[in-house]
């Protein structure tokens, strides 16, 4: 909650700026302003409105949650687990069957980010999930899709 009321504040604040700048840049010509200002609304919630993503689904791996970790699946991705062979192109729905399952019989209880990058519109996410008995190291591939992350690949060694 607070992290979410922080990103609000934030936001604001950018926006605000923007358009203070906007009002010092440009005077009085009113169309111009207003598209400044929209130029400045729409890279503030592009750029800033992607963490909480990548937080939530650290947050649903932490709690070993896979319904939660499986509401950013994309439409279609790739997902290799330890020792069988890399499933390609399969859809939201299977792949959800497929991690829940993993989940369980893994008895996946936590979650230790390595590292976090992103590069235009891509992000990579690596760290150990925590089985039962074993521990499993995971890297995810996420793209940006409008005003969300969707993971696109994952793979569990």
């Amino acid at each position: 909650m607070t992290n979410s009321l922080s990103g609000d504040i934030f936001l604001i604040i950018s926006i605000l700026n923007w358009h203070t700048f906007s009002l010092s840049l440009i005077g009085q010509n009113t169309n111009m302003k207003n598209l400044v200002l929209l130029l400045g609304l729409v890279f503030t919630t592009t750029v800033f409105a992607k963490p909480g993503d990548s937080d939530n689904i650290v947050t649903a791996l932490k709690q070993g949650n896979a319904n939660q970790f499986a509401s950013y699946f994309d439409s279609f991705l790739d997902i290799k687990f330890p020792e069988k062979d890399e499933l390609k192109n399969i859809g939201k729905t299977q792949a959800t069957i497929t991690v829940k399952s993993f989940f369980e019989e893994a008895k996946i209880s936590g979650f230790e980010l390595s590292s976090q990058r992103e590069s235009e519109g891509t992000m990579y996410l690596t760290g150990k999930l925590l089985g039962g008995s074993k521990t499993y190291s995971l890297t995810l591939l996420m793209k940006s899709r409008g005003d969300k992350l969707s993971i696109i690949k994952i793979r569990i060694n």
